[in-house]
Formats: structure tokens, sequence, C-alpha cells
């Protein structure tokens, strides 16, 4: 057996190695912050180059997740793609859904997945040229995913939820958050109380020009409800319902950045909210989750993401375990899957706005 050691003087190559643990040690268990109970990507490999605006929701079989795939968005082939998680590994990603109308072939966008209370698993998406064009369809399926309806489109004027997950009431009232960017960036809700055969359009709630904002999504304070949006403006936007979402508040900034980019968020079990967005006013190389008691002080939980790249688009939903999942883009090439225990996040002040540099 060769010696590592030559009298008292370690030999160098086995020095180096125990340097480079040291060195990578420390790196790795610091790059798992406090609560983050595992990190992984949907799928390593793919048959498209991009992906973007995942979604995740929970089903009787286990976890699924969606995503749009293709060239490159806006690109005619773009699809919507979908994986089932069984045993902890996720499948083979396959195309649930393409933009093929007669003999055009149009881009999709932003798939949503939502389980109601009752009746099967539905997966709306959006199809169209841009999204000042684009229009609405919905899949369902009754055996989690292994099978899928034919599309419908949505009725003229219902979008389905443009990016984050519905919310579902008490009484059964399903209430998505849309938007439209044809005539300045406005948000309005839709609701359905028949399990999503038939539509209320409320709003638009703004008119684009003081806060341009798009893509809601819901928090439930008790009755009241909060909605979050993605602005033009360098700041999260907010607005209240105290009606089920009927009637919505004037809008108003949040303390919190945005750098024009997707969020979402989500009320958990023990009457917390947390919300997964870019704490920044440029660029989307940070991806961080935030939580609060109250829906206005904020406290930072997690930084997932801190480099350069793309870290963007954020889905959260809260299982029945308690855990939390959220997916994400990855520098628009993969899909990223973290779990979080919610009981284990370490939660910090934000003096004056600022991320905190450590845990």
């Amino acid at each position: 057996m060769e010696s590592h050691v030559i009298g008292r003087i370690p030999n160098p190559t086995f020095l180096a190695i125990l340097i480079a643990g040291a060195i990578l040690l420390p790196l790795e268990l610091a790059a798992a912050e406090p609560g983050v109970v595992k990190t992984e990507f949907v799928y390593e490999t793919a048959p498209f180059p991009q992906c973007h605006a995942s979604t995740i929701e929970e089903t009787r079989g286990g976890l699924v997740a969606a995503w749009f795939g293709g060239t490159r968005e806006k690109h005619p082939d773009v699809g919507i793609w979908f994986a089932r998680q069984r045993g902890g590994k996720w499948s083979t990603p396959v195309e649930v859904a393409n933009g093929k109308r007669g003999d055009k072939r149009y881009p999709c966008w932003n798939p949503v997945l939502f389980h109601p209370k009752t009746g099967p698993l539905m997966l709306f998406y959006k199809v169209g040229p841009s999204p000042s064009t684009w229009w609405g369809e919905v899949l369902t399926s009754t055996d989690d995913g292994k099978t899928w309806s034919k599309s419908r489109r949505l009725p003229k004027g219902i979008l389905g939820p443009v990016k984050n997950k519905p919310i579902q009431l008490a009484e059964g009232t399903l209430l998505s958050g849309s938007s439209t960017e044809h005539a300045g960036w406005r948000v309005h809700f839709e609701r359905s109380t028949d399990g999503g055969k038939t539509w209320t359009l409320v709003g638009p709630i703004n008119d684009g020009k003081r806060f341009g904002v798009i893509q809601p999504t819901i928090l439930r304070h008790g009755k009241r409800l909060q909605a979050l949006f993605r602005s033009r403006q360098r700041k999260i936007v907010e607005s209240w319902s105290d009606d089920g979402g009927k009637t919505w508040s004037e809008l108003k900034a949040t303390s919190l950045p945005n750098p024009n980019s997707g969020i979402d968020a989500v009320t958990l079990k023990d009457g917390r909210h947390l919300l997964v967005y870019n704490h920044t006013t440029r660029g989307r190389g940070t991806l961080n989750v935030a939580v609060s008691k109250d829906g206005k002080t904020w406290k930072a939980a997690v930084r997932l993401e801190n480099e350069r790249g793309e870290f963007s688009y954020p889905a959260v939903i809260q299982t029945s375990d308690g855990n939390v999942h959220i997916t994400y883009t990855w520098q628009r090439r993969r899909v990223k899957h973290v779990v979080l225990d919610r009981r284990k996040l370490k939660l910090r002040d934000m003096p004056n706005g600022e991320w905190p540099a450590t845990n």
C-alpha cells in the first residue's frame, strides 16, 4: 500500500485533496440553508432546449409538474410538458398539449395545475402568438395525469389562471387570478361556482397606468383575501378583497422589490404566508423565500439562488405532509424542485428592505 506520508511531511497530492475537501465541504453545507430538505431537477435531459413557467400540484398519487418547453419562448414548437413523481423519482417528461390548430401551430404558454376538492385534475394553459393575443384552454385528468382529456377552449374573455394556481373558497367557488397585456398591464379575476364549467369575470381592477401589474397570486387571511402582483414599478404590488374576490381595493406597492418577474405565494396551514420571488429590482439572478404572519411585514427565510443567470417564475404549494414544494425556471434549461420544512426555516429581519447577507 502506498504511503501518503514521507517522513513527517504529507504527500503533496494527498495534502491537496485534504485542502480541497476542507474548502468544498463548508461550501456544500452553506448552500443548504435551514429548512431546505431537498433540491433536484425535475429532469436532466429533454427533447427541447429551453423551458419556462413551471407549475406543481399534489394528487392522490403524488406530485405532478408541468411547464412549457421548446426551441425558445414564442417559437411555434413550444408545447406543454408534464412529469409525475413516484417513489421519489420524476418520470420522463411527456408533451401533453401543443398549439396545433388546423394547418397552423402556435406557441403554448404558462401551464397551471390545480386539483379542486372534488372533480378531476385541471391543467390550464395559454395558446397564441403572444401574451397580447393568446387565449385560454384547459385539459382534465381523472387518473392523476396518466391520461388527459381533449383540450377545451375557455369562453371568450376568460383566460384561466394566467400563471399561478387558483384557490378554492370554503363554499367551493374557484377563484383564479388572471391578467391581460394588450391594453396596458391589467389584472382581473375569474370565479366559477360549478367546478370550472362556467366562469364570471371580475375586473379589470386597475387601469394599467399608475401600476402596470400582471400574474396575481392569492393569499387567505381568514375570510379576507390578499392578491400580490408582478409589476413594472420595481415593487410587488397588492390588493385586498373582503367579499370572496368579487371586489378589490385600490392597488398599493408593498415593501418588497420586483424586477418585473413572476412571483408565487401560498398560505400555510399554520396561518403564515410564504412568498417566492426575486428580491431585487434588476435581473433574475437571485431567487428568495420570505414568510409573513400578516401579509405586510415579511421576514427573509431562504435564498434559493444567487448567481448570474435566470432563476425565475416560481410555483409553490404546501402538501398534505406539511412540506413546502417549489419549482422554478433554472437558466431556461431545466426545472428545479426544492422541498422546504416550514418548521425549520430560520426567519430574519430585512432592515431597510435589504436581504440579510448570511444565515
